[in-house]
């Protein structure tokens, strides 16, 4: 049997202020907005082509509220990995995504963290081949 990871929960404060941005400022295509009644959506976004999508969870109640943008205790959660690092960071930049450092070699590729609208960290990656 093949497995994979398909969704990742994400704990936003708004599905459209979400979706505007992971759909505008990062890039990514809406995948899925259903709504599940009661004022609940199951809303799926990912980058392009990716098999695994992020699941846009609107907070329910103050402990998930509080969660928002620290779901990881301020490590870095998330890693997007790009085949063009400086189109995906020229054009991140373009959009107003803030990058908490310049971009710099690794080993193992070109890197830089960004926060997104959550404050959340990431890492923009393009992956030695």
């Amino acid at each position: 049997m093949k497995r994979r990871i398909a969704l990742v929960a994400l704990v936003v404060d708004d599905y459209d202020r979400a979706i505007a941005h992971y759909t505008g400022d990062l890039g990514f295509e809406l995948l899925e907005d259903s709504d599940l009644g009661g004022g609940k959506r199951w809303v799926r976004v990912a980058p392009r082509g990716a098999e695994t999508a992020l699941l846009l969870a609107r907070a329910d109640g103050d402990a998930q509220r509080a969660r928002i943008g620290d779901q990881a205790g301020g490590r870095v959660a998330f890693f997007l990995h790009t085949d063009d690092f400086r189109r995906d960071y020229a054009a991140m930049r373009g959009r107003g995504v803030e990058f908490l450092e310049a971009p710099r070699e690794e080993g193992y590729g070109i890197v830089a963290v960004f926060r997104d609208r959550y404050g959340n960290k990431w890492d923009l990656l393009e992956p030695k081949a």
